[in-house]
């Protein structure tokens, strides 16, 4: 509990924009009663489960949860493992977790086992913010018991590990009231004589910047950049580094500019081809629905001129169809 209070306290700092909020004349009894009765019934009423569990915030979540343990005799995330499958329950489940807590758990699946899942380490680190960073840290810790800096140290390497670790870190400035036009300038120079101007591109003087420079201020320094280099920050970018490394600059960049467009661009690209990459999805749906989907809504229409709804509707089916489609909360 101590967690998660001080994880809403960080982040009440931030305005947000939730698809998914607290219902109104809730009644954690009366769910965890339905849910029972959903998940004895022959052949699980999949429906009930989902009606409840998506329209209802993670805070109300946990105490239907302790309701239906007491009624039922066994925890519920046991019963909604043996009730459900495939992309249905990992979604359930991750509702289960809080959000810092999920990301905790995604990060430490993305690095277990034999291969890393690079795309979904360079997602979780490279687009979450300073507060984020250092509640997922502190969570992380607590879950596995480990450090989330050792777990990416041992899982990656070169200058693709060293900018993760920077990030983690979380040594980036906080906004100022004050534009420093001398820094931004420097900054804008630095990062051009680092990679355009040069053979070779010198990697820690990016990293440096990047993961230090507080976000307003980066903003400035990639328009003032423009002024220096024949190409934009991602074009350079583009050009000077290339796998792993240029995937997490791009990121980092994109979600400098417009971080809920970047969610809608990965849900976009998630959503192209005729069966969804459903782990993506479900990752970015279960993690920003209580954080600011309803902005990625908005940036998802505005770009790609249809809505969230809409495309999920057409590349996903059945059950887990239904679930995204609750956690969207709506069509624009």
């Amino acid at each position: 509990l101590y967690f998660s209070l001080c994880y809403r306290k960080t982040q009440d700092l931030l305005p947000r924009f939730p698809t998914v909020v607290p219902v109104r004349d809730f009644d954690p009894g009366r769910d965890a009663a339905r849910i029972d009765v959903a998940i004895k019934t022959k052949g699980v009423d999949e429906q009930t489960v989902i009606d409840i569990l998506t329209r209802r915030s993670y805070e109300q979540r946990r105490e239907i949860a302790f309701e239906y343990e007491r009624i039922a005799k066994k925890e519920l995330v046991v019963a909604l493992k043996g009730a459900l499958s495939g992309s249905l329950e990992t979604l359930m489940l991750g509702l289960m977790k809080s959000t810092v807590q999920y990301d905790a758990s995604e990060l430490k699946a993305s690095m277990k086992g034999l291969g890393t899942d690079e795309e979904a380490l360079i997602e979780l680190v490279c687009s979450r913010n300073n507060e984020e960073l250092a509640e997922i840290k502190r969570v992380y810790k607590d879950m596995f018991k480990k450090d989330l800096e050792k777990d990416i140290a041992g899982d990656t390497s070169g200058d693709f590990a060293k900018l993760l670790l920077a990030l983690v870190q979380t040594k980036r400035d906080d906004p100022s009231n004050v534009v420093d036009y001398e820094k931004i300038d420097d900054d804008a120079r630095s990062l051009y004589e680092a990679g355009v101007k040069r053979k070779g591109t010198d990697v820690t003087t990016w990293i440096t910047i990047m993961s230090k420079r507080s976000v307003p201020h980066l903003q400035k320094v990639f328009e003032r950049y423009k002024s220096y280099s024949p190409y934009d920050m991602k074009e350079s970018i583009r050009k000077e580094v290339k796998g792993d490394l240029e995937k997490s600059f791009l990121t980092l960049v994109e979600c400098f500019e417009n971080r809920q467009l970047y969610f809608a661009n990965r849900l976009f690209e998630a959503m192209k081809t005729k069966s969804a990459k459903e782990k993506v999805v479900t990752r970015i749906m279960v993690s920003r629905c209580e954080v600011d989907l309803m902005r990625i809504r908005t940036e998802f229409k505005r770009q790609h001129k249809r809505s969230l709804y809409q495309t999920i509707a057409e590349h996903t089916k059945g059950d887990y169809q239904k679930a995204l489609l609750s956690l969207c909360g709506g069509d624009d």
